[in-house]
């Protein structure tokens, strides 16, 4: 009995001391390395498996640093036997959302073919690549419900496009019209409220940076506009 107790002592106490030391690293991490980052806050500090790193979250990106934060690694992590690469990998788990906490009444909704295969788009209606994206890829994507959120960032005017876009009788006509044809909605009424405020916001706590981003059913993206086949492989690849 009293060995036993012994020993739950000395694990609980091999417990705390691991504790501490890992809390001491990540102390020292972050005291050497946030002040080097021009204002932005460390989100998390992480032990990786590799090489004695540590990974170090900052605005949804990763950085790398030793453990006493001395040295700052800015770069990709590749296995080198399978060359994948481990940090976009990372980032990609890290990033991922819960496609259903999506506010998808606050999107615009196209139903294509039988529309069982399902993804969420951020597009700004100003940008070149989204309408590289509808012209190309999503015109003819096929069997699937898009959920555009109109996310303007890059000008005013965008907003007011959205605000056109958003009030016309037939939205997802006025969108592709716009984004396929160039072809502009009608000047909404002054009343017609939209929901352009809170999807600028929702696309700030999704950190997405840029338009286009496509969002898919497990919750994982791709940043930037991508061609039909990969787009179709990589929507064969998720469990609808």
């Amino acid at each position: 009995m009293v060995k036993t107790k012994l020993a739950v002592l000395l694990a609980a106490g091999l417990v705390t001391s691991c504790v501490g030391a890992q809390n001491s690293v990540e102390a020292t991490i972050k005291k050497n390395i946030e002040p080097r980052l021009g204002g932005a806050k460390i989100e998390s500090i992480k032990e990786t498996p590799y090489g004695g790193l540590y990974e170090v979250r900052v605005a949804g990106d990763i950085l790398y640093t030793d453990k006493k934060g001395e040295y700052l690694i800015i770069g990709h992590v590749y296995d080198a036997k399978t060359t994948r690469d481990l940090t976009r990998e990372r980032i990609d788990d890290i990033n991922k959302i819960k496609f259903s906490d999506l506010p998808l009444n606050d999107a615009i909704k196209q139903v294509k073919g039988d529309g069982k295969r399902v993804i969420a788009v951020f597009e700004d209606p100003n940008c070149g690549y989204c309408k590289r994206l509808r012209q190309t890829t999503l015109k003819d994507l096929d069997n699937v419900t898009i959920y555009t959120f109109m996310y303007n960032i890059l000008s005013d005017d965008s907003f007011v496009k959205s605000k056109n876009i958003w009030c016309a009788p037939d939205r997802g006509k006025a969108w592709d019209d716009w984004m396929i044809a160039g072809k502009a909605a009608a000047p909404a009424p002054e009343s017609c409220a939209t929901p352009n405020d809170k999807v600028l916001a929702l696309g700030q706590k999704l950190k997405i940076q840029g338009t286009p981003a496509i969002f898919f059913a497990d919750g994982s993206r791709i940043p930037g506009a991508v061609d039909l086949p990969t787009l179709e492989k990589k929507l064969e690849s998720i469990k609808q």
